[in-house]
């Protein structure tokens, strides 16, 4: 049985992985209550895949692979010393009462501000390499194919990333591949939570790895410094409130009370991530992924022009953005956060992209284009909100431009 895990560990490290961890193939039992009781709360609201039925699924191995006996939980660092992200992490951020322009930029670990550029929007770093779910699939498959080789005999396995229903936390924690930090992230000692996870399941009998004995300690940076206050409690994400989740997988209006406090993040947030001191040491990929290539553009995709991305076409994201997980937010979603990120950065420069936003097809933008016009002030943007105002025929449309050009008399 050890000289079969060690040929495990042996083709997983040949395939890319970082790294590699195996739990037995029993029901995740605690786990499942842990996530059903965040459903049955409210916390997983604006996820309407997220049932019950996919979460007793996922923590049933049997159920998804009859006869599974060992679960083999990998991990793939994402973290590039040459990617890394130029802004100091406790400046990133709004502060929770955040004002335009207040968003503080200063420099980190790359010593210099490479990236940044006027109107720029923030990119989560998971997506300035390559689609992960692509990339861990296909490492995923050679795994299992150079282990059948060896072997010299076929075996059962199904393999998944975060777009299947396994809970891929609860198997890395079990799994000994890193422990849950108090943001709900895996955190390993030597890669941190830049790591992308995956399971594969499969009948050979292996021997289980012992969960770390590691925890957080007394710290809470990651709660302290969450603009929104996502993590209510230390473990507990109210996922409404979370960045990430407002910028890819919500697809309707951003809660104005939030908008504020997302400074100039349009896709996803590291915020959390940025201020953990596990993340400080991470390593590199032993076989790093390649970064996201975008047609039509000479920078990475870690700063998005955003007055650009206003005015893009379906076919220009498209071809600009195929193969990257930009994608997943789609060009409205995208459209909306670009409007969202220019009010917070109060550049008085973007205002006639966001006047000519007020004439977009889709009423979503339209309404936060209001919003950042209301936010950034001046004669410009009043007289833009007033026009649209007598033309507009959607009644949520007219009430952002109500509610902006009330909040322009305030001023």
């Amino acid at each position: 049985m050890n000289d079969l895990k060690a040929t495990v560990i042996a083709r997983a490290k040949d395939a890319g992985f970082d790294l590699v961890g195996v739990t037995s193939a029993d029901d995740f039992v605690s786990d499942r209550g842990a996530a059903l009781e965040c459903l049955r709360e409210g916390r997983m609201d604006g996820l309407p895949w997220y049932t019950e039925s996919r979460i007793m699924r996922g923590t049933s191995p049997g159920e998804l692979l009859p006869g599974a006996r060992s679960v083999i939980s990998l991990g793939l660092s994402y973290w590039s010393d040459e990617n890394a992200d130029p802004m100091c992490p406790s400046e990133a951020s709004l502060q929770k009462d955040g004002k335009p322009g207040q968003i503080g930029i200063g420099p980190g670990k790359a010593g210099e501000d490479r990236f940044r550029q006027p109107h720029g929007g923030r990119v989560a770093r998971y997506a300035w390499v390559r689609d992960y779910h692509r990339v861990m699939k296909r490492r995923m498959r050679q795994f299992v194919r150079s282990l059948e080789a060896e072997m010299g005999s076929s075996v059962a396995a199904r393999w998944y990333v975060d777009d299947g229903p396994m809970l891929d936390r609860a198997a890395a924690n079990r799994a000994g591949i890193g422990w849950f930090g108090k943001n709900t992230n895996i955190l390993n000692p030597l890669f941190g939570s830049w790591v992308f996870l995956g399971q594969v399941l499969t009948d050979l009998a292996l021997q289980p790895d012992v969960p770390l004995s590691k925890s957080c300690g007394t710290c809470v940076r990651c709660i302290d410094d969450c603009p929104t206050g996502a993590i209510v409690a230390p473990y507990v994400v109210d996922n409404a409130r979370c960045i990430s989740y407002l910028t890819i997988e919500n697809r309707g209006p951003i809660p104005r009370e939030l908008r504020p406090m997302m400074g100039d993040w349009v896709f996803g947030c590291d915020i959390c991530q940025d201020v953990c001191p596990v993340n400080r040491k991470a390593r590199e990929a032993a076989q790093p992924i390649p970064a996201a290539a975008t047609q039509g553009a000479e920078q990475p995709v870690a700063f998005l022009d955003l007055v650009e991305l206003l005015e893009m076409s379906e076919e220009d994201f498209r071809l600009r953005f195929a193969g990257t997980s930009v994608m997943r937010a789609k060009r409205v979603g995208m459209q909306r956060n670009a409007c969202v990120a220019l009010g917070n950065l109060g550049e008085v420069a973007a205002v006639p992209a966001l006047a000519k936003s007020l004439r977009n097809a889709e009423p979503l933008v339209r309404g936060h284009a209001a919003w950042a016009l209301g936010r950034i002030g001046g004669a410009m943007a009043a007289k833009s909100l007033t026009t649209a105002a007598q033309k507009e025929l959607d009644a949520s449309v007219l009430e952002e431009i109500g509610a902006a050009l009330k909040e322009l008399t305030r001023v």
